[in-house]
């Protein structure tokens, strides 16, 4: 086994990572990337829709995947493709495998932008047989845009986000038709857009507080069985069926490392300059907050790089009485989880949350000990599950660092 050096190794060479390791590969610093599948990208690179970027002409995923990686080439960072990283080597090394064999890579800073993956029919417990015909957004955009591959001719979509209408754009595109959109929610927690699309233009109906309780078919899936919300029973005649969202961070790799982990989040917990509980070690992207945007994951790449910057001039943070680990922020609920997760007076970055349910115009009361720290109102609209919720950083000079934990709550403040 080979031993090399670097100054930053960052896994994972999606939005996150690849804008990450381009910041600092622009300062002078030796990065190695490494990605385990064959071209780097991450999700973006097999979502032929359009949307990616800030250019005033969004780009297809593909193309901005290549962008992207392309930067971090220009930028002298050394991309590895095909490579794992199996374990911990040490505080900030790693074990991996790739096609120069099994190496021990060692870095003075670690960036983990290992991301998130769907968690599949398995998984979500739907009973049934174990027909051909299942997959996950991932594997069903994969099968389509990467490998050209014949997917069925009628497909049901469990899911009502934005994942979920781009699986149904890729089941189009492999001349399949969408017979519905499932979701157990009372209501799509997709942008409006999106369901009107659906309806008026594809005539593609969104079953709301409808679940999926059998797959049905021998050798092929024949169809779904589903409960509607008056307790009725039927059955979606199809030959495929695409389980999208319900994302999970990807890890593995922090929990080996036994990295503080967010219960909420179930990623690596951060603090706002996205340092996680070992020294030298940075979380970015998908794998703090199973999955917002590409855009997100490319501004944490950014925010990280700084902090990555002062880590490798410094070697710590001398004088920083909340580092490591920071204060405890905890979401209430009905707020699910809240990224970063840890408070330090120099956060900048705005919080991440999601709730459990709709909520109309929250108003979110941010405390400590009993002691208020911040209102926020939010009068536009109604925020909903699956998607985010931003909370601004203006507040965090407040906090107290021998103080208990920063409590958001809805509503009302916390007790305290």
């Amino acid at each position: 086994m080979t031993s090399r050096q670097a100054d930053v190794l960052v896994v994972g060479a999606g939005p996150a990572g690849l804008t990450a390791a381009a910041r600092l590969a622009r300062t002078g610093a030796r990065v190695v990337l490494l990605e385990r599948e064959q071209s780097p990208g991450g999700v973006p690179r097999h979502c032929a829709h359009r949307g990616f970027g800030d250019r005033p002409h969004a780009l297809t995923g593909p193309a901005h995947a290549r962008l992207l990686a392309d930067a971090a080439a220009r930028a002298g960072a050394d991309l590895r493709t095909g490579v794992t990283a199996l374990d911990w080597a040490g505080p900030r090394a790693l074990t991996t495998v790739g096609p120069r064999g099994a190496e021990t890579l060692a870095a003075r800073a670690v960036v983990l932008a290992t991301g998130a993956r769907e968690r599949p029919r398995a998984a979500r417990l739907v009973p049934g047989t174990r027909p051909a015909g299942v997959y996950t957004t991932g594997e069903l955009q994969q099968a389509v845009h990467l490998y050209g591959q014949h997917i069925g001719t009628r497909a049901v979509i469990v899911g009502a986000e934005g994942v979920s209408h781009a699986a149904a754009d890729t089941v189009r595109a492999a001349g399949a038709d969408v017979l519905a959109l499932v979701t157990e929610l009372p209501r799509a927690p997709a942008a409006p857009a999106w369901a009107l699309a659906a309806r008026l233009r594809h005539r593609t109906p969104v079953l709301t507080g409808t679940t999926v309780t059998e797959l049905l078919g021998r050798g092929r899936l024949s169809g779904v069985r589903v409960r509607h919300r008056d307790g009725r029973s039927t059955v979606l005649a199809c030959d495929t069926v695409v389980f999208t969202g319900d994302f999970v961070p990807d890890h593995e790799l922090a929990r080996r490392g036994a990295l503080t982990l967010d219960p909420g989040t179930r990623g690596p917990a951060v603090d706002g300059a996205l340092r996680t509980s070992r020294p030298g070690v940075f979380a970015v992207g998908s794998v703090l907050h199973a999955v917002e945007s590409a855009a997100t994951a490319a501004r944490e790449g950014a925010h990280a790089a700084t902090a990555v910057r002062r880590w490798l001039q410094d070697g710590t943070d001398p004088g920083d009485p909340y580092w490591p680990g920071g204060v405890p922020l905890l979401a209430g609920p009905p707020l699910l989880r809240i990224a970063p997760n840890r408070v330090t007076p120099d956060d900048r970055l705005p919080y991440l949350l999601r709730t459990a349910v709709p909520l109309p115009h929250p108003a979110l009361y941010v405390t400590q000990d009993g002691r208020p720290l911040h209102r926020e109102r939010f009068h536009l609209g109604t925020a909903v599950p699956h998607r985010p919720l931003k909370l601004t950083a203006r507040w965090t000079h407040r906090v107290d660092p021998r103080g208990g934990p920063v409590h958001v709550t809805v509503g009302r403040p916390h007790p305290g």
